[in-house]
C-alpha cells in the first residue's frame, strides 16, 4: 500500500507548452480555474489535449469520464503496465493508439526530469496527492508552471473515500466532460453514504480488524494505518487492531511477535495479479476465483496468520490491493462491509457495485477482485 514517490527532477529548459483547444469541443468556458484536491488554485487556458500521467493508474479514472482518454495523452507513467499488466493489455487492446504514448517511467518512483516532461508537450500534468510529499516534486512543479504547464493533483489512494468523487469532479472540470464525471461521483457518493448510515445507527461493540498488505509477498507483516484501505475500516465502525503498533499513522510493518499478540475478530490481506508471478494473494484483473481462494489458504498457512483467531474461526479474506489508488474503492468498501459488519451489510453485493461502475468504461474490470475462505 505504501507507495515511493513518482519524481520529477532537473531544470527546465524549454518554453511554455502551447495551449490548444481540445478536438472536438467548444472553446466557450475556457480559461478555466479549478482547485485541486492540494487546494492549489490551477487555471487551464484551454481544454486540455495533451496530458501527462504522473500515475498509469490514472487513465483508469479518465476512461469513467471520457470515450477516448488515450487520444488526450502525450505520456503516462508505466506503473499500470506494471502492476496490472492483465488491465494495461486489456486498454491496450481497446485503445490502440496508446502504444505509441511514451511511458518515461516504468514502476512507481522513477524520476523523471522536468526536460523529458516538456519535451512531450503537455499542456496539463495530473499527478497523485501521494507524490507532493518529494520536496523534489514540489520543486518541479514550480519549474514546470514557470514554463507554463499547469499541473493538478488528484487523489484516489491516501483518503480514498473521500477524494475520489472530489478527483473525478475535478477531471471532469479540467476534461471538460463535467455530467459525465458527476454521474459517476453520485454513484460513487451514494454506496460510500449508504453505507456510514448503516453504521452510524448501529450498536454494539466495534470488531477488531487486521488489515494486512501483500500477506505472503514480503516477510510479515505491512499493515494499514489510518489512511488508504484503512479509511474502509474507519467508516466501517471497526477497530484497526495494529493501530496503536504502527510505526507511522499511514502503516507499518509489524514484527512476528507483535503479530501473533494480535487477537483480530477478521483478517483481510491485499494482494495483486500479474501473470506469471505467484506470489502472495492473486486478486485483480484476470484472476479467477479458483485461483484466488487457492492463494488465500496457501498465504494463511504461514505460522504468524494461521494462529490468528481470526483464521481459526473461518473469517480470513482477501481483497484486491489496488482497489486503493483507482476509482473503484467504493466496490472494495462494499466487498469489506459484508465481512466486518456482516450483521449490517449481508444484502450487499459489491458484484453489483462492480457491474454499476463498468457501466461507465468501456474497458471492463474483468477478474476476482475479492475472495473468501469457504464456509466449514
Amino acid at each position: 500500500m505504501q507507495r515511493r514517490s513518482f519524481c520529477l527532477s532537473g531544470l527546465a529548459a524549454g518554453a511554455a507548452a502551447l495551449a490548444r483547444p481540445a478536438l472536438g469541443q467548444s472553446a466557450t468556458g475556457w480559461p478555466r480555474a479549478l482547485t485541486d484536491l492540494l487546494g492549489r488554485r490551477v487555471t487551464l487556458p484551454a481544454a486540455p489535449r495533451a496530458i501527462l500521467l504522473g500515475e498509469g493508474f490514472q487513465l483508469l479514472s479518465l476512461a469513467l469520464i471520457h470515450p477516448d482518454p488515450v487520444s488526450l495523452l502525450v505520456g503516462t507513467g508505466g506503473d499500470l503496465r506494471q502492476a496490472d499488466p492483465v488491465m494495461d493489455a486489456a486498454f491496450r487492446r481497446a485503445f490502440p493508439a496508446l502504444e505509441q504514448v511514451p511511458q518515461p517511467t516504468t514502476t512507481v518512483g522513477q524520476t523523471l526530469p522536468v526536460e523529458t516532461a516538456l519535451a512531450l508537450r503537455p499542456d496539463l500534468i495530473i499527478l497523485a496527492v501521494w507524490q507532493f510529499d518529494s520536496p523534489e516534486v514540489q520543486q518541479s512543479v514550480t519549474i514546470l508552471e514557470r514554463a507554463g504547464v499547469p499541473t493538478l493533483f488528484v487523489d484516489t489512494f491516501q483518503n480514498p473515500l473521500t477524494n475520489t468523487p472530489r478527483s473525478i469532479r475535478l477531471l471532469g472540470q479540467a476534461l471538460g466532460r463535467e455530467e459525465q464525471a458527476e454521474a459517476y461521483a453520485v454513484l460513487y457518493d451514494a454506496r460510500v453514504a449508504r453505507v456510514r448510515e448503516r453504521v452510524a445507527a448501529a450498536q454494539g461493540i466495534p470488531p477488531a480488524v487486521l488489515l494486512t498488505a501483500f500477506p505472503g509477498r514480503w516477510p510479515c507483516c505491512w499493515a494499514a494505518g489510518e489512511g488508504g484501505a484503512g479509511e474502509y475500516l474507519k467508516a466501517l465502525g471497526a477497530r484497526n487492531v495494529a493501530g496503536t503498533m504502527l510505526p507511522t499513522p499511514r502503516g507499518g510493518t509489524l514484527g512476528l511477535e507483535q503479530i501473533l499478540s494480535l487477537s483480530p475478530d477478521v483478517f483481510i490481506g491485499t494482494g495483486l495479479h500479474r501473470p506469471g508471478d505467484e506470489g502472495g494473494l492473486i486478486l485483480g484483473s484476470g484472476a479467477s476465483p479458483e485461483r484466488a481462494q487457492q492463494s488465500l489458504r496457501e498465504v494463511l498457512r504461514a505460522p504468524e496468520l494461521a494462529n490468528l483467531a481470526a483464521v481459526k474461526a473461518g473469517r480470513a479474506h482477501g481483497l484486491w490491493n489496488y482497489f486503493s489508488g483507482t476509482p473503484l474503492s467504493f466496490v472494495g468498501l462494499e466487498a469489506m462491509a459484508r465481512w466486518v459488519r456482516p450483521e449490517l451489510f449481508a444484502d450487499l453485493d459489491p458484484a453489483a457495485a462492480l457491474a454499476e461502475a463498468n457501466r461507465f468504461t468501456r474497458v471492463a474490470f474483468e477478474g476476482t477482485y475479492w475472495t473468501s475462505l469457504p464456509p466449514g
